[in-house]
């Protein structure tokens, strides 16, 4: 079998060495490098990857741009590295709605280091990325190789009780995506209505991105959008979007009131903030008074948590192969019988409305 074609396009020569280690670790992927987008566009003559590693902020071109030129003139996915936070979160978000379908922070200071660390995701990342269904857009330091441990959202709370609240209160909505999502999240969240029921969201992010994330959002759409902070309400005509990279974000039952907790935590199904944990706390504490959705995203995360709130009498739906970027999480799923109803994209919002109305 064909191994990944990876090209990486970063100006730093240390980068390019470590992802280079971590990439090759798996032997499904195979690497090659350049030092800026003119020497990449030579590359791309001779062999054609099936992903593109691209950073940022280049000398004689920036990636933005290179990106804008390949998508107009031959799109191939492409996953953003950038040391930008957030004061470069305004590019990273259009480098996403220039067609990028994914990206991966790496900090200013010890680059080398957090890259090792976070090799798996990387790699899964790459992986997802080259898997990825393009839209239409307009004109060295030793890396462990080994199998990493997966853990599952009894890491962080016990498996749902059978217990959760009856039908009392307002519903509330969680939302699960990753790969592609950024778009697939804008399009949803732009139909729904000021007073939409409350929402929480988990889209795998870099750590600091998704305030950025959240502010484009909410710029954008009737409801209100906000990064979710501890304590947190979820109300009527609000979505909260759970920060990336550090923490966990989970439903809780507080009187009357859901609220949002955001607590520290393995890496859950690889990810963190992990859908599995957010839809494990909806079934735990909503029951029946919650909506699931899981959308395109690569791998399994969210799977396994959307049929615990099925079993708990959560409504629940996912979106449909032909409309996702990447349909692995919605696949898997649906291969669990998780999914109440699979649509595409555009039906999603009106889904959800009709399983919240009372």
């Amino acid at each position: 079998m064909r191994k990944t074609r990876v090209l990486v396009v970063d100006d730093s020569a240390s980068v390019r060495q470590a992802m280079i280690a971590i990439l090759t670790a798996d032997p499904e992927l195979e690497v090659t490098t350049a030092s800026d987008p003119f020497v990449a566009a030579r590359h791309i003559q001779q062999v054609v990857p099936d992903v593109i590693l691209l950073d940022v902020e280049m000398p004689r071109m920036d990636g933005l741009t290179f990106l804008r030129k390949l998508m107009a003139q031959r799109p191939i996915p492409v996953v953003m590295c950038s040391s930008l936070v957030e004061e470069g979160s305004e590019t990273l978000l259009q480098a996403l709605e220039a067609g990028a379908v994914d990206v991966i922070l790496k900090p200013r200071l010890g680059v080398v280091e957090h890259l090792a660390d976070a090799h798996v995701q990387i790699r899964e990342t790459v992986k997802g990325a080259a898997r990825a269904r393009l839209r239409a857009r307009p004109s060295a330091r030793n890396v462990p190789d080994g199998p990493q441990r997966k853990l599952s959202a009894d890491a962080v709370l016990p498996p749902p009780s059978g217990n959760a609240m009856s039908r009392t209160t307002e519903m509330v909505v969680c939302i699960g995506a990753s790969t592609g999502g950024t778009e697939a999240l804008r399009e949803v969240l732009e139909a729904l209505p000021a007073n939409a029921p409350g929402m929480v969201v988990v889209q795998h992010m870099p750590e600091r991105f998704t305030r950025a994330f959240a502010q484009r959002l909410d710029s954008l759409c009737a409801v209100d959008v906000h990064e979710a902070a501890d304590g947190d309400t979820v109300m009527r005509g609000r979505v909260l979007i759970a920060p990336g990279g550090l923490r966990h974000t989970l439903l809780e039952r507080h009187g009357a009131r859901y609220v949002v907790a955001v607590r520290e935590g393995p890496l859950v199904s690889r990810h963190r903030p992990s859908v599995d944990v957010l839809f494990r706390s909806a079934a735990r504490n909503a029951g029946a008074n919650a909506v699931g959705v899981i959308m395109t995203g690569m791998g399994d995360d969210g799977a396994r948590g959307l049929l615990e709130m099925k079993q708990a009498g959560a409504r629940t739906i996912a979106q449909d192969e032909a409309t996702s970027v990447v349909f692995g999480m919605p696949k898997e799923a649906i291969a669990r019988g998780a999914a109440d109803r699979v649509v595409p994209l555009g039906r999603i919002a009106r889904e959800l409305l009709q399983a919240t109305a009372r």
